[in-house]
C-alpha cells in the first residue's frame, strides 16, 4: 500500500504542487484546499487508469474515491483486487 501512496503523492506533488512537499497531508482534501480542480481530477483519473491498470467508471468520480491521498489509495486498492 505504501507504494501506491508514494506513487499517488509523487504525481500530485509534481503535477499540481510543482514539487512542494509541505502543502498537504494524506487526508487533505484536494478540492477544499484548491490543490486539484475539476480538470485536475480528470488528469488524476487518467494517471490512475494508466499507472494501476484500472478503469474509473463515471459513477465512481466521487470525492469519497478521489479527494485525498487516503481516499485514492483506498479506491485504487479496492479496484485492483
Amino acid at each position: 500500500m505504501s507504494d501506491t501512496r508514494d506513487t499517488v503523492r509523487a504525481f500530485i506533488q509534481e503535477n499540481f504542487l510543482f514539487g512542494n512537499n509541505d502543502a498537504f497531508k494524506d487526508d487533505t482534501s484536494f478540492l477544499n484546499e484548491g490543490i486539484v480542480d475539476s480538470t485536475g481530477i480528470l488528469e488524476l483519473v487518467s494517471f490512475l487508469e494508466e499507472e494501476f491498470s484500472i478503469t474509473v467508471e463515471d459513477e465512481e468520480l466521487l470525492p469519497e474515491n478521489l479527494d485525498s491521498i487516503n481516499n485514492v489509495v483506498t479506491y485504487v486498492n479496492r479496484k485492483a483486487t
